[in-house]
């Protein structure tokens, strides 16, 4: 027995060495023979992982994408607001040492106003990144607001309303490729060479590129964020392109009659104000006339105090008020004009 220990006891270490000798041996093995495989062979591992990405979405994952997603925005936001305080921590560094420096006399005053105006870049960068906090937070309340209907079915998933979204893109933008009368009267709709139609064009061919196959595609919440707000650019870019061309406003890239479109509206724009200030200072001329003419009305049955008549004795002779003969204020003629200054009508 004491010998069968003494040898163990030498001789223990050979046991793990040959078994650490075989795992080497078959990950290099492996690994060769991946290499040597033609390309585009997949191997276990990848047919599993790819297996894996095709099942499709369980149905509570399926509900609560929108609110995974929000509050991964949410987090993402927050790491904005932790890089832009280190950003200006490292900016008011910076502007430190540039006074520093000036004090020694090694830089000019311009090296501290430099220094300044990041540490202003990145106290600016700081606030849009705290309001973009505030606004994630009120997006993770809406997704959340919406988990009870989206469970009850009153609303859809959020991978269906965020595709009906980009179908609705989709079909108005096929509108002016497909009507003629709407390619006839906005012509920029259909010119690529317009900036803003080229702006929609990369929106939607990032965010065709991000769709997923069908709603029951697994989308992890990063993918959703992207193709979401892939979605909206493409309808912002949309309604950009889509309200310039209706108001026929001036498209800079597209060349050839850019200069004269430009004169053209330059033209109709001072047409249109010219025309506005002649009907304004008509209007005012008309309600001033108008006033004066109520103003002066009761002075045909109220004789001035100064007139002729006045200055008479109060036994002189009064005009018969029914004859339409009196004496007219110094004000001005009467309006309507006495009868006997009216015109006579035509003899018949």
């Amino acid at each position: 027995m004491e010998p069968l220990l003494a040898l163990f006891a030498e001789w223990w270490w050979i046991g793990p060495a040959a078994a650490g000798a075989g795992t080497v041996g078959w990950v290099g093995v492996r690994r060769s023979r991946q290499r040597a495989l033609p390309a585009g062979t997949t191997t276990t591992t990848d047919r599993a992982a790819r297996a894996w990405a095709s099942r499709p979405l369980s149905k509570g994952a399926a509900r609560r994408l929108e609110l995974d997603a929000a509050q991964l925005d949410l987090q993402m936001a927050r790491n904005a607001v932790t890089r832009g305080r280190a950003d200006v921590k490292v900016a008011d560094a910076e502007v430190v040492r540039a006074q520093a420096e000036r004090a020694a006399s090694r830089v000019s005053n311009d090296v501290v106003t430099a220094a300044r105006a990041r540490l202003v870049d990145a106290q600016r960068d700081l606030r849009a990144a705290s309001a973009e906090v505030r606004a994630r937070r009120a997006g993770v309340k809406a997704a959340k607001a919406m988990l009870p209907a989206i469970r009850s079915g009153s609303a859809p998933l959020p991978v269906v309303r965020v595709l009906a979204e980009h179908d609705a893109i989709l079909t108005r933008w096929m509108a002016y490729e497909t009507d003629t009368a709407l390619a006839i009267d906005y012509p920029v709709m259909t010119d690529p060479r317009s900036p803003l139609l080229a702006e929609f064009l990369r929106a939607h061919e990032r965010a065709q590129w991000l769709r997923p196959t069908t709603p029951q595609t697994r989308l992890e919440p990063a993918d959703f964020l992207a193709y979401r707000d892939a979605v909206r650019r493409a309808g912002h870019a949309f309604d950009r392109a889509e309200q310039s061309a209706r108001r026929g406003g001036e498209q800079p890239g597209v060349e050839g009659t850019d200069a004269w479109s430009r004169v053209a509206s330059d033209l109709a724009e001072t047409a249109q104000r010219a025309l506005a200030h002649s009907m304004e200072s008509m209007g005012r001329a008309a309600a001033r006339t108008w006033n004066e003419r109520r103003a002066k009305r009761p002075q045909k049955r109220v004789p001035d105090a100064d007139g002729p008549d006045s200055r008479r004795g109060a036994g002189a002779a009064q005009p018969d008020a029914g004859s339409g003969e009196g004496t007219p204020p110094r004000g001005g003629p009467f309006w309507p004009p006495p009868a006997r200054d009216r015109p006579r009508p035509p003899a018949s």
